[in-house]
């Protein structure tokens, strides 16, 4: 382990790094409003419109990030639909993120017993006031841990960004070693800064569930 090189290679990764987590906090932020969507649309059950947030989770859930990224930044332009690798590494992630966000949504409302609704509305209220101010609170509880799950899935997904030419923490550290064969450098970087990545995000979801944890939001 060279120090020297360690040192060097800093300012590179730094670059990476705020590249990294820029492109993901954008992907995470599109793939929360795209989740919370298809989970209203199937709790709702809206017709046509639950079936095709159905058929985009089960088609997202089970296609690999690269996958996507490759027929996004490679196959779209044979139907004239370019982008840059930026677009693309953001749109892929929140066409992946959107459904495991959806999935963490839908199964916190639906773990609320319908009865909680039919007594709001019983007692006055309207369905979505129902929903606003009886289930939601609830379902938030519930999501927590399996939205903070997805949050750091979908950064550590951030990693394949390198295959569409993203000068990504991995495309930085591939490059590196391509380049100058300081390998074990190189790698104790790319862990050092995805642990600075992702371990804040880690504890901050543990404080935010325990906080959560009760339907009233904390105790």
């Amino acid at each position: 382990m060279d120090a020297a090189v360690i040192r060097d290679y800093l300012p590179l990764y730094r670059e990476a790094a705020l590249l990294t987590l820029r492109l993901g906090l954008l992907g995470i932020l599109l793939s929360i409003v795209v989740g919370l969507f298809c989970a209203a649309v199937q709790f709702l059950k809206i017709p046509v419109l639950q079936l095709l947030a159905k058929i985009y989770i089960e088609l997202s859930r089970n296609t690999p990030l690269l996958v996507q990224l490759f027929f996004i930044y490679y196959g779209l332009p044979k139907i004239g639909i370019k982008t840059d690798p930026a677009v693309c590494g953001v749109a892929g992630l929140t066409f992946l993120g959107g459904s495991y966000m959806a999935e963490a949504f839908r199964s916190g409302l639906e773990s609320i017993p319908r009865i909680q609704e039919e007594s709001a509305v019983s007692l006055g209220m309207t369905r979505l006031q129902a929903i606003r101010h009886v289930i939601l609170p609830q379902a938030v509880s519930v999501s927590i841990p399996a939205f903070v799950a997805n949050v750091i899935f979908l950064l550590k997904e951030t990693s394949v960004f390198s295959a569409v030419s993203l000068m990504d923490l991995m495309f930085t550290a591939k490059d590196l070693i391509g380049l100058y064969y300081d390998t074990t450098e190189a790698l104790f970087l790319l862990v050092v800064f995805y642990l600075l990545i992702l371990l804040p995000v880690s504890i901050l979801g543990t404080v935010v569930e325990k906080k959560v944890r009760y339907a009233g939001f904390g105790t």
